[in-house]
């Protein structure tokens, strides 16, 4: 082995032991789609990291943990081999949109010896509401083709131009967005002029064609005080009803969490700054939590790095099985069960196998 790379078995092996001591927060994305053993598309890999909300304090500093999150996963990347085709940002770059956060972000990105894909959050969004991000980082919404795959980037954090005019500053805005359980807040949404766009952009895309799409909230929903919650998602749901599979990765909500929708599989990615609690902690609303998803248990809440971390996706025949990969804790394995029509964890699916949660938040 040329010294300095690793291979993709003696990496898991190596990044196995790492999580003893440190963590690892990336999401590596292997996708090998057949189409149910028809075995035509070629294989590859990418990575994702997400929400790694780099907060500027003052001058050249910004806060330390976060920083080192994505430092960490960046790292990781680049010691890969062979190395991704590329990798996913899953948004929230920075905390409150700010360009010195935005700036910061990009310089530690820019030490990635891949491609990027970007999808933005509604941290780097509500300040100027994406200008910035526009002329320095990406387009809001886009579509791609990588060996056989159909990609498609969504701008899910948009919402109501009444709540938008409703302040009185840019920084007033940006404030009452990046609150979790601001009752000011208000719902995502993707929007008319993006469905068109979807609707558009899909039109010559065969059913039969693995789509994965990514977007920063969940396309679905779950809990609306902490705005883990896409107020048009079901519209979103019908456009993608006419292919055979569909996978969505989505950041945001900071927690292992998967569901089935009819023909669409969803998955979260953890975070590489911190964790959020499960909306069930939060009695005072009903929540939508999958009933599927079995919750994560925190294995040291007084650790920064407790509750992030990475995984590992291997799509075989245009079904997906995701590796999460938890700081000093035990991995998850979700996956595909076709004879359950939906995801289904390995290990802890079955209530009398699963370690207790730590719901004491």
């Amino acid at each position: 082995m040329e010294e300095g790379k690793l291979s993709r078995k003696d990496f898991l092996r190596r990044t196995g032991g790492l999580l003893a001591a440190s963590i690892v927060p990336m999401s590596l994305v292997e996708i090998a789609c057949g189409g149910r053993g028809k075995g035509t598309h070629e294989k590859f890999t990418f990575a994702f990291i997400s929400d790694p909300h780099l907060t500027h304090i003052k001058g050249t500093n910004f806060v330390r943990n976060f920083d080192s999150g994505l430092n960490k996963a960046i790292e990781t990347v680049n010691l890969m081999f062979p190395r991704p085709d590329f990798v996913v940002f899953g948004g929230d770059l920075a905390q409150l949109g700010k360009r010195e956060e935005l700036d910061h972000g990009m310089e530690l990105l820019s030490k990635l010896k891949v491609p990027v894909k970007y999808v933005i959050g509604e941290h780097d969004y509500y300040l100027d509401l994406g200008n910035y991000w526009q002329d320095k980082i990406s387009k809001l919404n886009y579509s791609f083709d990588h060996k056989g795959v159909h990609f498609v980037v969504l701008n899910s954090i948009l919402t109501y131009d009444t709540w938008i005019k409703r302040w009185k500053t840019p920084e007033e805005r940006m404030n009452e967005m990046a609150r979790l359980d601001n009752p000011n807040g208000s719902p995502f949404m993707v929007g008319d002029d993006q469905i068109t766009w979807l609707k558009k952009d899909l039109e010559n895309v065969k059913s039969g064609t693995p789509l994965v799409v990514l977007s920063h909230s969940p396309l679905y929903k779950i809990y609306k005080p902490w705005n883990f919650w896409t107020d048009d998602a079901e519209t979103i749901q019908s456009i993608l009803s006419r292919f055979d599979n569909v996978t969505v990765f989505h950041g945001h909500v900071h927690q292992v969490l998967y569901n089935q929708i009819k023909n669409i599989s969803f998955y979260a990615l953890m975070s590489t700054a911190w964790p959020w609690p499960y909306p069930e902690s939060y009695t005072q609303s009903p929540n939508y939590i999958p009933k599927m998803t079995v919750f994560m248990n925190r294995q040291d809440p007084f650790h920064e790095r407790d509750g992030t971390g990475w995984a590992f996706v291997n799509m075989d025949n245009a079904r997906e099985e995701m590796h999460y990969k938890l700081w000093e804790n035990k991995d998850r394995i979700v996956k595909y069960d076709d004879s359950a029509g939906h995801p289904v964890d390995s290990e802890y699916q079955k209530p009398e196998s699963r370690i207790l949660p730590q719901t004491h938040y």
